[in-house]
């Protein structure tokens, strides 16, 4: 999985929760290797892994709805809910009432 754009927060452990529009087959229990970037990496370039963690829980809720203590679990105590759906909807190309996966997971 990747996480480009919270590299820092996924490396120094505070990111325990990431919202995504796909992984909805992640199961509780199942690890994953998270990368710097998964996709867009030029002819001859290697995915840099970071390390692996575990899928706490895995469930489908609307951005929208995302609180505060969500918001810092993501990496982003310095931004208020309305920023972050911003921020999301930005980077992925959705609307603030799109239903995500909400994964939360452990570091290994």
């Amino acid at each position: 999985m990747s996480f480009f754009l919270t590299t820092d927060q996924y490396r120094n452990k505070t990111k325990t929760v990431t919202r995504r529009l796909g992984w909805a087959n992640l199961k509780p229990g199942e690890e994953f290797m998270g990368v710097v970037k998964g996709q867009g990496i030029p002819k001859g370039g290697k995915i840099e892994r970071l390390h692996a963690v575990k899928c706490v829980s895995n469930r489908r809720e609307p951005l929208d709805e995302i609180t505060q203590d969500d918001v810092d679990k993501e990496g982003f105590p310095h931004l208020r809910p309305i920023e972050f759906i911003k921020m999301f909807c930005k980077h992925n190309k959705c609307d603030p009432w799109q239903v995500v996966n909400r994964i939360e997971f452990t570091h290994l």
